[in-house]
Order: C-alpha cells, then sequence, then structure tokens
C-alpha cells in the first residue's frame, strides 16, 4: 500500500525527525504487522467468550476504570487507533461489562453490517457518531461507560490546535466538553500487544483531569495519548493523516 506508507513515512518523519529513516521504515513495517494482528484477531470474536477471553488479552490497572465508575456519572473511555482498538472493547464487555462505543459507519454497507454484527456479539452498544452528543449522554446518565477514538484530524469548525508530536494538530474538543458537562471521569484505555506474553494487554490509566477549559482539557488528554504512542510507536495509526488540517496560513504538510 504504497499510498499509506508514504503517509505513515510523513508522519514519522514530523513526529521522530531525530530518527533515521532506517528506523522510521521499521515503525512503518510494524504498523502494518500491527493491523495484520487487529485484523487476525477480529476474525476470531466469534469463538471468543467469557472462558478463553484471557487467552487473549488481560488486565492492567482495571481498577481505575472501576473507581471512576464508582462515581455514578458514567465513564468517557479515552482511546485511539492505537494496539487493538476493536479488542479492547469487545473484551471489556467479556470481562468486565458492556459498554457503548462510538462509530463512524464504515462506505461499503456490507462490509458495514459485519463489522457492526461483530462489535456487538460480546454485548457492546453501538453509537453512531451523527447522534453522538445524545447517544452519550444517555449513557452517561444511566452510569454507563462510553469508548470514544480521540485521535483523528478534524476541521477547525469541530476542534482546537493541540501540540502533538512537535506538530499542531487539530483535535476535536466535543469530548472534553461533555466530560466538562457530565463530570464523568475520564480514564484512557489502550489494548496494547506484547511480545513477551503473545497477547494483549488492556491497560487503563489514571483519570485526565478535567478543569472545564475545553482547549487546555484537550491538550491534556492528548498528552496522554502521545505518551502512550511514544511507549508503542509501531501500534499506532501511521497511515492516518493526522495534521491534515492546519493552522491558517500554514502549508498543507500532505
Amino acid at each position: 500500500m504504497p499510498r499509506l506508507r508514504r503517509t505513515a513515512l510523513r508522519n514519522l518523519e514530523l513526529a521522530y525527525p531525530e530518527k533515521t529513516l532506517a528506523e522510521r521504515k521499521a515503525i512503518a513495517d510494524e504498523v502494518f504487522r500491527s493491523i495484520a494482528r487487529l485484523l487476525a484477531t477480529f476474525a476470531r470474536f466469534p469463538q471468543m467468550n467469557r472462558k478463553n477471553i484471557h487467552e487473549w488479552i488481560r488486565y492492567e490497572g482495571l481498577e481505575h476504570y472501576l473507581e471512576a465508575k464508582n462515581s455514578g456519572r458514567g465513564v468517557l473511555v479515552a482511546t485511539a487507533h492505537l494496539g487493538n482498538w476493536e479488542l479492547s472493547a469487545f473484551a471489556h464487555a467479556l470481562m468486565t461489562e458492556p459498554m457503548h462505543v462510538m462509530i463512524r459507519p464504515l462506505d461499503d454497507p456490507a462490509i458495514d453490517r459485519l463489522v457492526e454484527e461483530r462489535r456487538q456479539l460480546s454485548g457492546n452498544y453501538l453509537i453512531v457518531k451523527w447522534d453522538g452528543a445524545r447517544g452519550v449522554l444517555r449513557a452517561l446518565r444511566d452510569n454507563q461507560a462510553v469508548g470514544i477514538l480521540i485521535d483523528q484530524n478534524t476541521s477547525p469548525e469541530e476542534g482546537v490546535f493541540v501540540h502533538f508530536f512537535g506538530t499542531q494538530a487539530c483535535a476535536n474538543t466535543a469530548f472534553a466538553k461533555i466530560a466538562a458537562r457530565t463530570g464523568a471521569p475520564v480514564i484512557p484505555g489502550f489494548a496494547l500487544w506484547s511480545d513477551q506474553e503473545r497477547r494483549y494487554i488492556l491497560r487503563f490509566y489514571p483519570p485526565v483531569n478535567i478543569t472545564g477549559n475545553a482547549e487546555e482539557d484537550t491538550q491534556r488528554i492528548q498528552q496522554v495519548l502521545e505518551q502512550v504512542i511514544r511507549e508503542h510507536p509501531g501500534q499506532w495509526l501511521w497511515i492516518h493523516r493526522r495534521w491534515k488540517t492546519r493552522p491558517p496560513g500554514e502549508p498543507p504538510i500532505y
């Protein structure tokens, strides 16, 4: 996939200017291996259940999620296209409890039906992006968890520019605004592959402090994401044009 590889190498050039081209190519190679692991795992969803799910994944930091749930205001799980974002929510439903997952329907209707069906096999609920705010608020009122991907490029109308790997990136502020409005704790969570264990680790991190300042809160959430990506660079979706939206007057990156 030459076009996607070029995007990955351009992103890695921005994020890791100190690395050699060979080092950046090695990370790009790992990205495709990470996607392959995700697809292979997704194909096995119908065979996964409460008895065998721990062969695929285990928890780390579950106490952060459970403490947040005890607040009674629901939980906003800040996640990303990092590691195995499909398995994280799927497995959490089997190991602890179902959650709501915000999705954008895929362009191909047949593939979209297949993907949506499998995402719900473990008991999870889907919130379509177009009806996102209402669905999220309903779930939080019922003290339920909602997983939302926070790592994609957005338009200036929907977001603010934050510092991300040393380059301004446009990030959606809706997540931070909902957190401030509802008081729901924000818990970062990612299913990260472990070469040593040959399985994933669903790692929950301590809650992110939300002040009510949407720009500052969004920056703080993105900083946590950057830190985790730096620990696992080969598992993030570098093939996404994360820095496509530019501040006024800046030339395009891609």
